[in-house]
């Protein structure tokens, strides 16, 4: 094959996964209601996995975190443990704008994230500097946060690289049973 055939079909194909990036936003029932400050104050635990383009299970990892406020800034203490039993942790501080809006940082995120709630649903965009073979490389996630009930959110985050979907992380979040609860003294 000539060298401008290659190339051409390697342009063609780009561009076909870049048509195929650009799905609708999805959109999330009203209720429950995404109150991202109270569900992400204390204590929360996550267990997830990432996968790549093709769908193949990469790496599952678990996290523990705390959320604490005072104003409208909060702090966000993510500790990781993935299968390979490497370890992690990332500290979000986060601002709150308003109207469900929020701003956040962290040492390994390039910038502000940015995000804000609609009905039930978080949606969160930023860019990640992760290590790579003795480097380190830019990606973008693109988070979509489902409030289910009181205590449990579905994470499903699209990871980009140039614009061009190269994984997927998805993430379950439980804040833990109240002890009324534990205990049976609530219906």
């Amino acid at each position: 094959m000539s060298r401008l055939l290659r190339c051409t079909v390697a342009v063609i194909g780009g561009l076909s996964l870049v048509g195929c990036s650009s799905l609708p936003k999805p959109s999330a029932p009203p209720q429950p209601a995404f109150d991202l400050r109270g569900y992400f104050d204390g204590r929360v635990q996550a267990w997830g996995q990432f996968q790549d383009y093709r769908g193949k299970v990469v790496r599952r990892f678990t996290v523990d975190m705390t959320g604490t406020w005072q104003g409208q800034t909060g702090v966000l203490d993510e500790h990781f443990v993935y299968d390979d039993g490497q370890t992690e942790r990332r500290v979000w501080t986060l601002t709150d704008q308003g109207n469900g809006r929020f701003v956040g940082r962290a040492a390994d995120v390039v910038g502000d994230a940015h995000g804000h709630t609609q009905g039930s649903a978080f949606y969160w965009r930023y860019t990640l500097r992760l290590p790579y073979k003795q480097r380190t490389i830019d990606v973008q996630f693109d988070d979509v946060m489902f409030r289910q009930d009181q205590r449990h959110v579905i994470n499903r985050a699209t990871v980009r690289k140039f614009g061009i979907p190269v994984g997927q992380v998805t993430l379950f979040f439980q804040k833990p049973m109240p002890a009324d609860q534990a205990r049976g003294d609530t219906p």
